[in-house]
């Protein structure tokens, strides 16, 4: 049964940074390419950052140049480093599988969820 539990979250100011992180079981991810989602209060959940098997990374606009995804195989875990947080990222954060063959997909492989971490930028 695949497992994703993502931690990492906290309160932070405006300007500051944290680091997320998603450890899957249950499967081993490593051919997959892998997304970062989240989802604010009201909104629908988007995708904000994906990480291919081999390592390439794709960013949603407002994101880019300010977070950066990695990913070790070898603990079958994505990370999510985020700078100069903004409180407009405030949200719950979560990863999930993307679809075989894709490297950006609103829609992940998994209808499964894992609990997320919140993420919470002050002004």
């Amino acid at each position: 049964q695949v497992q994703l539990v993502e931690s990492g979250g906290g309160l932070v100011q405006a300007g500051g940074s944290l680091r997320l992180s998603c450890a899957a079981s249950g499967k081993n991810f490593r051919a997959n390419a892998m997304g970062w989602y989240r989802q604010a209060p009201g909104q629908q959940r988007e995708l904000v950052a994906s990480i291919t098997s081999g390592g390439s990374t794709i960013y949603a606009d407002s994101e880019r140049g300010r977070f950066t995804t990695s990913r070790d195989n070898t603990k079958n875990t994505v990370y999510l480093q985020m700078n100069s947080l903004q409180p407009e990222d405030t949200a719950v954060y979560y990863c999930n599988v993307l679809p075989y063959g894709t490297t950006w997909s609103e829609v992940p492989l998994y209808d499964y969820w894992g609990p997320g971490t919140q993420v919470t930028v002050s002004s």
